[in-house]
């Protein structure tokens, strides 16, 4: 899987020439305070490195691709009963539903800035651990566990 933003044509950021940058900057960004989020995911990114030994844009990438769920479930109402249907999910939902996660996960812990908290939610999903890794799993394990109704779908 590609990482593919083209939902809204994202620019590429000034210093990593990345659109997933950017994506992510905009997403972390509270209050139209873009040059304060920018400056928490730069920062992000050199603890990534840092710790890693890794290019943080490449561990960022990875851990976007693990965290990101092929499949979720959707209610459909079907003759007065609930179903929750599995469905596949498009790219750019995976995407977004990644970042979505680390980020809310990440907000949720206490004590360090966002850019430490961002960094030790990130480094954990590209190790395939963490929160959102499992919040992930708990989904695939819910859509197989109703993969009977599937055939409801679309």
């Amino acid at each position: 899987m590609d990482l593919i933003v083209n939902e809204k044509k994202y620019k590429a950021d000034a210093k990593y020439q990345s659109p997933i940058v950017t994506k992510f900057i905009n997403m972390v960004m509270e209050c139209g305070k873009k040059i304060v989020a920018q400056k928490h995911i730069y920062k992000m990114l050199e603890i990534i490195e840092e710790k890693t030994q890794n290019d943080g844009l490449f561990v960022l990438e990875t851990a976007l691709k693990n965290v990101g769920p092929t499949l979720e479930v959707r209610t459909k109402r079907i003759g007065g009963a609930n179903y929750q249907v599995p469905i596949i999910v498009n790219d750019q939902r995976r995407l977004t539903l990644a970042m979505r996660w680390i980020i809310n996960f990440a907000r949720a812990k206490k004590g360090k800035s966002i850019a430490y908290k961002l960094a030790d939610e990130i480094i954990a999903a590209y190790k395939g651990e963490g929160n959102a890794m499992k919040k992930k799993l708990d989904m695939h394990k819910m859509a197989e566990a109703n993969k009977a109704f599937a055939h409801f779908g679309k």
